[in-house]
């Protein structure tokens, strides 16, 4: 097996105004470079061109979609990860319309590859909008861990700063989803390679 570092995607998938997931976003973030086995992108949805209006051919059907110039370095990311983990909060019992745009507008970018999950919310922890994402990657053949972290009633567990009030039963959480990952990942990219020359 290579000794190269697998690379990680973070993918901040709220874009709304006064949103909260680039906090959880650099927490997650400083916690997989701790890890030490992974090169992690952060992508924030943000800052990237995401019509809502897909096109006439679904991208799952046209091997070359045509999509938006403001796309291309997002793809291009995506692309070239290897695995995900997407921090997202949960609006109305799902995901934000931003996150479903991405996901739809791409194909063979989450195509066996693993994915995780860093949800955060009032009640529920984003653990409504990760349930709704695992069905929609199982669509996709992408391969979603069991293991995930969540933040109930984030605003009461993040400081003004931004850290973390008590860190360590949510590091405890990241490391064990990123030993999931990494496996998994692992075991992808091996066979998306395999494949590749085969």
């Amino acid at each position: 097996m290579s000794n190269t570092p697998l690379q990680l995607a973070v993918i901040i998938g709220s874009v709304r105004e006064g949103r909260f997931g680039p906090v959880v976003a650099s927490w997650f973030t400083e916690q997989a470079k701790r890890h030490g086995l992974f090169e992690v992108d952060v992508i924030d949805l943000a800052q990237a061109d995401i019509p809502l209006e897909l096109p006439a051919v679904p991208p799952a059907m046209d091997p070359n979609p045509q999509r938006p110039d403001g796309m291309a370095d997002l793809t291009r990311r995506l692309t070239a990860a290897d695995a995900f983990v997407i921090v997202t909060p949960d609006y109305n019992r799902s995901i934000p319309a931003s996150l479903k745009a991405v996901i739809d507008w791409h194909f063979t970018e989450w195509d066996a590859k693993a994915i995780g999950f860093v949800g955060y919310s009032g009640a529920s922890g984003g653990l409504l909008a990760i349930e709704h994402l695992r069905q929609i990657f199982n669509e996709l053949n992408a391969h979603t861990v069991r293991n995930y972290v969540s933040f109930p009633r984030y605003y009461l567990l993040f400081d003004e700063e931004g850290r973390l009030r008590e860190p360590d039963e949510p590091a405890t959480a990241a490391t064990a989803m990123l030993d999931q990952l990494h496996w998994w990942a692992s075991a992808l990219t091996a066979a998306r390679s395999l494949e590749s020359v085969g």
